[in-house]
């Protein structure tokens, strides 16, 4: 190698790499991921058939629309959390909120798996502060 070799650029995936890590940076990336990820158990639970062995389990309620609702809720709150750094504070309050609220209506907050994701995710976007340019 001598001084006039160009010098490889960096491949495909570690410009992608390096680009979503910058973008990572400037949102509450986590905070939008564990309240989306507390969201589906929320939503998917009321309406699924598991089956063990040959016996099939329903979960379905009356209150399985409601359990829909407050899923695709947090799914859509921690979207925005992503896209609007702005309203983060507004999405993790409203995140907490519709957690405790999915423990009463939806088969306990999805067995617990939703409730503290959602729990989690909320409080990671209040406490997220931009860093400094």
């Amino acid at each position: 190698m001598s001084a006039e070799t160009p010098v490889q650029s960096a491949g495909t995936f570690t410009r992608q790499r390096r680009r979503f890590r910058d973008w990572r940076g400037t949102r509450p990336f986590w905070a939008g991921l564990f309240t989306i990820l507390g969201g589906v158990p929320i939503a998917y639970f009321p309406y699924a058939t598991l089956k063990l062995g040959t016996m099939s389990l329903t979960m379905a309620t009356t209150a399985g629309a409601g359990s829909l609702i407050i899923g695709v809720l947090l799914i859509t709150l921690g979207l925005t959390m992503w896209f609007q750094q702005a309203t983060r504070v507004f999405a993790g309050v409203a995140a907490i909120i519709l957690a405790l609220v999915s423990l009463v209506v939806s088969n306990i907050g999805g067995f617990l798996i939703g409730f503290l994701l959602a729990m989690l995710g909320g409080a990671l976007g209040i406490s997220w502060a931009p860093g400094k340019a």
